[in-house]
């Protein structure tokens, strides 16, 4: 074991004996090179994590669904300018013609909200929903603002693609970015039923989740669907919900997001999934200012957030996502470092896991 996957062992060691934390997975690569793939805790009552139980993510994969996009910009199956409506006609109703795939990943796009009276079976049904959003009336002009999508991101950039390549996005993501990186058993949108043996169980955090309750009600993130899709513990272990192909959410290893990231900044065993000219492109600041849904301050790149890790600042080199609940994944073009942690304590107003094991990173390998 290296000095840093030491260091990260004898963190979550800590964090899993104190009972901060249920189970726990971290992967560290620098310049392509895997360098920290270290587990704790259970996974489950009686059943450890192991580096390939996959966890649910939240919006960790959202950058998984913007790198599907990039690869595919890379091939020349569509371009960052293309109007939405030229791929998906039924969008441009109500004056959203002039949306483009990059208004889509820099939450610019203007319909960042679903019904709240949209029955959860219909998010069950991917035209379904995707029929909604065609439907949207735009809070704003696309491209005027940018506010976080947290739910329909995941069916913009899914039905792009998928109009896009004729196939549905989880196989893009398996033909064109985890199955060549050797993931594809553990890098999903959708759940499929032979993998669930390997999911960890979700617990809320109490002292997390009392607190995310008394954040301002009236707050638009928490009025951007249906309450039985914001973010829980619950929603976390409804395997309906997992086995849907929407990359809104995730469920991931540590160790494959991580591979991912690092193939967007080097090659990986022969594989690199950009050009360095798109990847500076992608991890530019496209967006910048106050997000109408949080009403904080955000840079979005194409599809990921530049400068900060959840809120905190990061360094303008930093892109990636959390995840609400605790995991995340980002990535630095400065150092070649990237970071990924996974969890299963749900704690939507914190964390510590990831960055005390992104500080870890940082003072190892700089």
């Amino acid at each position: 074991m290296s000095e840093l996957a030491q260091r990260i062992h004898d963190l979550f060691t800590e964090l899993v004996g104190s009972g901060a934390e249920n189970g726990l997975q971290a992967a560290v690569y620098h310049r392509g090179k895997l360098v920290a793939d270290v587990v704790a805790g259970e996974a489950a009552p009686g059943r450890p994590v192991t580096p390939d139980t996959i966890c649910y993510a939240a919006s960790t994969a959202k950058g998984v669904a913007a790198t599907v996009v990039h690869v595919l910009a890379e091939r020349g199956v569509l371009d960052y300018d293309t109007r939405i409506a030229e791929l998906w006609p039924e969008f441009a109703a109500h004056g959203k013609d002039r949306a483009t795939v990059r208004h889509a990943l820099t939450h610019s796009a203007g319909v960042p909200v679903l019904p709240t009276g949209l029955p959860v079976a219909t998010f069950l049904d991917w035209d379904a929903v995707c029929a909604v959003i065609a439907g949207l009336e735009p809070q704003w002009t696309p491209g005027e603002r940018s506010g976080y999508h947290p739910l329909t991101f995941g069916f913009l950039v899914g039905e792009i693609v998928r109009r896009a390549t004729g196939k549905p996005v989880s196989q893009v993501l398996a033909e064109e970015v985890a199955g060549p990186l050797g993931v594809a058993d553990e890098l999903f949108f959708g759940v499929p039923p032979t993998a669930f043996d390997r999911l960890a169980h979700v617990e809320a955090d109490p002292a997390g989740m009392a607190m995310f309750a008394s954040f301002a009600a009236d707050l638009p993130l928490f009025r951007s669907g249906p309450p039985a899709l914001m973010p829980s513990a619950a929603l976390a272990n409804d395997r309906r919900l997992l086995s849907v192909d929407a990359p809104a959410w995730g469920v991931l290893s540590a160790r494959a997001v991580a591979r991912m990231y690092a193939a967007l900044l080097d090659e990986v065993d022969g594989v690199r999934l950009v050009s360095p000219a798109r990847l500076a492109e992608i991890t530019t600041v496209a967006t910048s200012g106050v997000d109408q849904l949080t009403g904080a301050p955000a840079s979005y790149g194409l599809g990921y957030t530049v400068g900060t890790i959840g809120q905190s600042p990061a360094g303008p080199t930093v892109f990636g996502m959390v995840g609400v609940g605790g995991s995340a994944a980002y990535a630095d073009t400065a150092t070649g470092i990237t970071v990924a942690v996974t969890k299963n304590r749900f704690n939507p107003v914190e964390m510590t896991a990831y960055e005390r094991v992104h500080a870890l990173a940082v003072a190892a390998l700089t």
